[in-house]
């Protein structure tokens, strides 16, 4: 960033960026280097070296669930990016999804955040048809949490079930295992396609202790589950390793032989730049509650150059929907508008709420980007739906559930960009991480939450209160004020975009001014096999 955009820009914004940036170098060194020390002196590589031996070099990269476990799991000492990597890059020009486990983290154990953000990449290359490399280093279930891991739908047998489904849909699957894969764990890579595994490496249902406990047989780790009882005896796996280098190199030899990924559908040097730069973002966007900024200065250092075809300009205007293009992409944007207006012969609307007339104009514009065969973009900053005896007149829950329906129903490839607030319903029709985005990025500044901090805090105050009165307590102003300053404390922290990514709502939080480089990314992932089914709304409130 220009020294002279950082004296321009609003300094909330590039302190929120600043801390995240920092932040996320520390959550990148897993255990730490004292772990990574002792996973050195084992011969082996840490899940970072790994996954850079194994991309192609220069290619983009995307990690994904980065802040996963982020400020949780404080009485087991943490779990920096809950013990497991998730990055989607290319192989010999093949995308692929990646999952390496950490095992500088608690030797790589499965944390409740450890099987979801498994589950989430798997559906992912699902969804997006992605080939998935699975390099296994785990010492299985965290049993102090087993009672979370282990029984439910999204636990950790869904990742075995997600497995065999997985192949029976051609989507490829490799697994190296290249330390402990032991008890449950060991039938992820063995319901695999193809399966590899390094020497000094253990694969075994009950390990050397355990067998020991349950029938008295004395045996070694090695002749227990060594790569050689696996290759030579058992049959389980395909190809024995030497070391990770070697076991590596065959990865990127196999995955060479799948087909070659769709060629681009645009020649990069056409794709007209966007109008603005992109660190321009800093100067467009205010983070603070009540700021107002034109969407469409956002979108001009986002989308390529050239037109952007407006819907419905003059008509609900707190939401602007479009067609542009995004890396040469044709796509179908519908974004949240934070200036005030008058409407036409009306009051003022004020930005970031949904009113009827902007519900209407976006369910509409979903379904002709449907019709099309668009993706759609969809830019949160939003406080959430109209309220008042004006709004329940006009029919807002009703509107609004037309475009809830719309975007629930909708085929086409769709992606979710939280640049400001994302509160309540208005995060659901704006394409919110119950409505199933491909991918759901977040800024920085971000805040996710029911309602404001404000507004909860007075709201939860009033019932506090309330209730206290009942129980015949009275409560004098200092009271009063500690009760307000604690409940706004918790909000905030709660609100806070971290809070968020910690438990896997969104996918990543993205530095603003790499905007357009995360996006184009993902719409390319998200459209590279186009399936799309027409839509269908069933019975539409109308």
């Amino acid at each position: 960033m220009s020294p002279e955009l950082k004296n321009q820009e609003p300094a909330r914004l590039l302190a929120q960026t600043s801390e995240i940036l920092a932040q996320e170098d520390l959550l990148r060194l897993g255990g730490g280097p004292e772990a990574i020390a002792r996973q050195h002196e084992k011969g082996r590589k840490t899940a970072r070296e790994r996954i850079a031996i194994l991309l192609d070099q220069g290619a983009p990269v995307l990690e994904l669930g980065l802040w996963a476990g982020y400020a949780m799991y404080a009485e087991w000492g943490g779990a920096p990016a809950a013990g497991v990597l998730t990055v989607i890059g290319s192989v010999h020009g093949r995308r692929v999804m990646v999952v390496a486990n950490d095992a500088t983290v608690k030797a790589g154990a499965c944390f409740p955040l450890t099987i979801k953000k498994i589950l989430r990449a798997q559906a992912i290359a699902a969804t997006n048809h992605l080939p998935l490399v699975y390099l296994v280093d785990s010492s299985g279930v965290f049993l102090p949490m087993q009672d979370e891991v282990f029984p439910d739908d999204d636990d950790f047998g869904r990742i075995f079930r997600n497995n065999a489904v997985l192949s029976a849909q051609g989507i490829p699957q490799y697994a190296a295992i290249m330390g402990n894969c032991v008890a449950g764990g060991a039938y992820l890579p063995v319901l695999c396609d193809t399966v590899l595994m390094t020497e000094g490496s253990g694969l075994y249902l009950a390990g050397p202790s355990l067998v020991k406990a349950a029938i008295g047989q004395n045996i070694s780790h090695d002749a227990l589950g060594g790569a050689h009882v696996h290759a030579a005896y058992s049959g389980t796996i395909d190809y024995r390793e030497p070391d990770d280098d070697s076991c590596l190199a065959r990865l990127r030899r196999l995955v060479a032989m799948l087909p070659a990924d769709p060629a681009p559908r645009v020649d990069a040097t056409a794709i007209t730049p966007p109008p603005r730069p992109e660190e321009d973002l800093y100067r467009v966007v205010r983070t603070e509650t009540s700021a107002q900024y034109d969407v469409r200065d956002l979108l001009a250092c986002v989308l390529d150059g050239g037109p952007f075809d407006e819907f419905r300009s003059e008509y609900g205007r707190t939401i602007v929907c479009g067609l542009g293009h995004l890396g040469g992409m044709p796509l179908g944007v519908v974004a949240s508008q934070r200036l005030r207006f008058r409407a036409e012969g009306g009051p003022f609307q004020f930005g970031g709420v949904i009113y009827a007339d902007s519900a209407d104009k976006a369910a509409r514009f979903v379904l002709e980007c449907n019709q099309s065969r668009l993706p759609i973009l969809f830019i949160q900053d939003v406080n959430g739906f109209d309220v008042g005896r004006d709004a329940e007149r006009s029919g807002i829950i009703r509107r609004g559930a037309k475009l809830v329906s719309a975007v629930s129903n909708s085929t086409v490839p769709k992606i979710t960009l939280i640049v400001g607030h994302s509160f309540g319903a208005g995060h659901y029709a704006l394409g919110g991480k119950a409505f199933d985005p491909r991918f759901l990025f977040a800024w920085p500044g971000a805040r996710y939450a029911v309602m404001g901090a404000q507004q909860a805090a007075r709201t939860m105050l009033d019932v506090n209160v309330a209730t206290l009165k009942r129980q015949g307590k009275a409560i004098d102003q200092v009271e009063l004020d500690r009760l307000t300053d604690e409940l706004r404390q918790r909000y905030d922290r709660e609100t806070d975009i971290r809070h968020a990514a910690a438990r896997l709502w969104i996918d990543a939080i993205v530095e603003p001014a790499r905007t357009r480089e995360v996006l184009i990314q993902a719409f390319d992932l998200a459209t590279r096999c186009r399936d799309v089914t027409p839509i269908t709304t069933g019975v539409f409130q109308v």
